[in-house]
C-alpha cells in the first residue's frame, strides 16, 4: 500500500503544493492554502467515503418506514429535532464550554439506551472516569450505553464495527484526528476529513451520529464552514452560565423546521425541560417599579413573555454610557433618538441601561414599543401598569407598525393573567380576557399611559421615587 501523504490546496483556485506557504503560487491570494489528503494516495481508504452504490429508484417506491425519527426521551430536545434522531443522519451541536452540551447528550443517550438500544459515547476530551462520575450524578448509568475515550478516527471506526451501535456521540469533533494528516487536531484539514468519514459511515450503516462542536468568540461554530454543510442538522445550545436557563435552537435541519425552540433549566440533577417558560421568566418580577415592562415575544412558534428593564441615571461624563444586555444595542440607540425627537424625552445627559431579564436575548422589532416605554418610564420615574403588556415595532418617524403572530402573543399574555395590551392600530382582535389599547404613534402610546417628560436637565432633577401602583394615572 502506498504511503498516504497530504497536500496543501488553495480554496480559491485549487492549486496544490507539497508544503504550506503564505501566498498561493497560482492565484497569489494570501492564507488560502489548507491541508488535505492527496487523492492519488488515498488508496483503499477512499472506498469508505464513496460507500456502496445506491441504484436509482422510482420516487413512489422509496420506502420511508426505516426513516422515522427515534425519540430521545427529552421532550424539549425532540421538539427541536422534529421528533428525534433520524437513522443515517448526522447532527452537530455547538455551544460555549460549560454550557451543558455533554450533560444534555448524556441524559438523552441514557433515555435512548433505557429502551434497549445500543449507544456508543466517544469521549475525545474527557476520560472514562470523568464521564462515569457525571453519569452517576445524573442517574444515567445504562447497560447498553457504551463508553470509549478515544481521539483517533480509525480507532473510533473500529469501535463502531465492534459494538454495532444504533446511535453514536462524538464529543468533540475538534479533538478527533486522523493519523494520515500531519496537522494538529482541530485544524481545518483534520475537522473536514474526520467529519466526512463519519458522515460516510452514518449513511452506509443507517447510523445516527451526533457531533459536538466548539464555538468561536463570536458565537459561531469553530472550524471550516464545510462542517456545517456536510451534516444534516446544526443545533445551537445557548445560555448564560450565570443563569439556569438554556436555549436550544436549530440553525439547519433537513428533517423538519428550524423555527422551534427548546428551553431547559440547569439543576443539580442535570438539565430539566421548562414546559412553561413565560411563568418562569416572570416569577421574580417586582410590580410598581419604573422602567419595567412585559413584552410578548416569539421564539419560533412559541410565544414567550419577557420582562424588559431600563434604568436612567445622571451622567457625569461628556459622553454618557449606553449599555444593554440581552437587548440589541443598535435598537436601543435608535429608540433613544426617536424618543428625543418624536416624544420629547431627552437622554442627552443621562446614562442608560437596558436589560432583558432571565438571560434571554430579545432582538425582534416587536419589542421596540416595550423598550421605548420602559425607557420613558425610567426617565420620568413613573411605573407602567402591572397588568399591561406592550407589543409593536417603532419606525424612525415614531409610527407604530403591526407585528406577526399578534393573536398568539396576546393569548399567552391572557393565559398568565394580563388584562390589557398596548398594540398598534392595525392588527387582529385580542382573545377573550384581554383588552387592546390601540395607538398609532409612540407619542400616542406614551400619552395613553400618562407618562410625562420632565423638562429639567438630569442634573437638576431629584432622584425619582416610584409611586405606588394604585396611584398610576393609567
Amino acid at each position: 500500500m502506498a504511503k498516504v501523504r497530504s497536500v496543501f490546496r488553495c480554496t480559491e483556485c485549487g492549486t496544490a503544493v507539497p508544503k504550506w506557504v503564505g501566498r498561493c503560487p497560482g492565484c497569489e491570494e494570501w492564507n488560502t492554502l489548507i491541508e488535505e489528503l492527496d487523492a492519488e494516495t488515498r488508496g483503499p481508504s477512499a472506498s469508505l467515503l464513496l460507500g456502496p452504490r445506491d441504484a436509482p429508484t422510482p420516487i413512489s417506491d422509496v420506502d420511508v418506514a426505516d426513516w422515522q425519527a427515534r425519540p430521545t426521551g427529552i421532550p424539549e430536545l425532540d421538539r427541536v429535532l422534529g421528533g428525534g434522531l433520524v437513522p443515517g443522519s448526522v447532527t452537530l451541536i455547538g455551544g460555549e464550554p460549560g454550557i451543558g452540551k455533554s450533560t444534555l447528550l448524556l441524559q438523552a443517550m441514557s433515555a435512548i439506551a433505557d429502551d434497549g438500544v445500543t449507544v456508543l459515547y466517544i469521549s475525545a476530551e474527557e476520560s472514562k472516569q470523568q464521564v462515569r462520575l457525571r453519569a452517576e450524578r445524573l442517574g444515567t448509568l445504562q447497560p447498553t450505553l457504551w463508553l470509549a475515550s478515544e481521539t483517533s478516527l480509525p480507532h473510533i471506526l473500529d469501535d463502531i464495527d465492534e459494538i454495532a451501535p444504533t446511535v453514536v456521540i462524538v464529543d468533540s469533533i475538534q479533538s478527533v484526528h486522523h493519523p494520515d494528516i500531519s496537522s494538529a487536531p482541530g485544524s481545518v484539514a483534520q475537522v473536514r476529513e474526520c467529519a466526512a468519514r463519519l458522515v460516510a459511515t452514518s449513511k452506509s450503516r443507517d447510523l445516527a451520529i451526533v457531533l459536538v462542536g466548539h464555538v468561536t468568540k463570536e458565537g459561531g461554530l469553530a472550524g471550516p464552514r464545510v462542517l456545517e454543510h456536510v451534516v444534516d442538522t446544526v443545533l445551537a445550545f445557548e445560555g448564560d452560565r450565570h443563569h439556569a436557563l438554556r436555549l436550544l435552537r436549530a440553525a439547519k435541519h433537513r428533517f423538519g423546521a428550524t423555527d422551534q425552540l427548546g428551553l431547559f433549566e440547569m439543576t443539580e440533577d442535570g438539565l430539566i425541560g421548562v414546559p412553561d417558560p413565560s411563568r418562569l421568566f416572570l416569577a421574580d418580577r417586582r410590580k410598581g417599579v419604573s422602567g419595567s415592562v412585559v413584552v410578548p415575544t416569539m421564539e419560533g412558534h412559541r410565544p414567550l413573555l419577557v420582562e424588559l428593564q431600563a434604568l436612567v441615571t445622571r451622567s457625569p461624563l461628556a459622553s454618557p454610557r449606553r449599555s444593554s444586555q440581552g437587548v440589541d444595542s443598535g435598537r436601543l440607540s435608535l429608540l433613544l433618538a426617536v424618543l428625543a425627537e418624536r416624544a420629547g424625552f431627552s437622554f442627552a445627559d443621562t446614562d442608560v441601561y437596558a436589560l432583558a431579564v432571565g438571560g434571554v436575548k430579545v432582538a425582534e422589532p416587536a419589542a421596540d414599543l416595550g423598550l421605548a416605554l420602559a425607557l420613558a418610564s425610567a426617565l420620568a420615574g413613573q411605573p407602567l401598569p402591572a397588568d399591561l403588556v406592550v407589543c409593536g415595532e417603532v419606525g424612525l418617524g415614531g409610527e407604530l407598525r403591526q407585528v406577526s403572530h399578534c393573536d398568539r402573543r396576546l393569548a399567552e399574555a391572557a393565559r398568565l393573567g394580563f388584562t390589557r395590551a398596548l398594540v398598534p392600530k392595525l392588527g387582529p382582535e385580542p382573545p377573550d380576557g384581554i383588552a387592546a389599547i390601540r395607538v398609532g404613534t409612540l407619542a400616542e402610546a406614551i400619552d395613553a399611559i400618562g407618562i410625562r417628560p420632565d423638562p429639567r436637565p438630569a442634573r437638576e432633577r431629584a432622584p425619582s421615587q416610584d409611586p405606588a401602583p394604585e396611584d398610576h394615572p393609567f
